[in-house]
């Protein structure tokens, strides 16, 4: 008898973590979505948060392993944010039986699709900081290293990625930034619908 009692009270007890967990997990995704709309406003925290974490690993004088750590993860994630989703380099080693879509300018308005959207990109780069910023609570994080080679290193892997990535995209004739369609409009914008042949 006893048995069966204490083994529902510990189901019940996992139910209920389980149900403050959920609802935690919801607030988290609400707040999350109430602050997708502010680009600019998240891009300020984000920068907000780097500028906290670089002058505590200044003022402390260390953490330079964390740092590396941090900018390679950043260059990592800014490479994927100006990458396609679609790598046109695979695509020119696929089969050509079926039909494809337009590749000139002229023909059809294609939006540039992101390997990592925006909006993943800031999530991701806010939390690897705020981690970040964590480690540097701790001292075992705070492993001694020559930090001239690491900055060095890391400005050499900087420029010979971001020379790839740039020749990537005058290859296959792709700018990352694409604002939206474009707009035809008559010569007089009075709100009348101008035919257009």
């Amino acid at each position: 008898m006893m048995h069966g009692d204490s083994s529902s009270l510990n189901s019940s007890r996992g139910n209920i973590a389980t149900q403050k967990w959920r609802i935690l997990q919801q607030r988290y995704q609400k707040l999350l979505d109430d602050v997708t709309p502010y680009l600019a406003g998240r891009w300020i925290g984000a920068a907000v948060l780097a500028v906290v974490f670089v002058a505590r690993v200044f003022l402390l004088q260390g953490w330079y392993i964390v740092t590396y750590a941090l900018g390679i993860y950043h260059l990592n994630l800014f490479i994927a944010f100006l990458s396609p989703k679609i790598d046109p380099a695979i695509i020119d080693y696929e089969d050509d039986a079926g039909p494809e879509l337009p590749t000139r300018a002229n023909e059809e308005f294609r939006p540039f699709i992101r390997r990592l959207p925006e909006f993943k990109f800031w999530y991701s780069v806010t939390k690897s900081t705020v981690i970040a910023t964590v480690c540097t609570f701790f001292d075992c994080f705070n492993i001694p290293v020559f930090w001239p080679i690491l900055v060095m290193y890391f400005i050499t892997l900087f420029c010979i990625t971001m020379k790839r990535q740039i020749k990537h995209m005058i290859k296959y004739r792709y700018l990352p930034f694409t604002h939206s369609k474009p707009k035809y409009q008559g010569l007089n914008d009075s709100g009348k619908v101008i035919n257009a042949k």
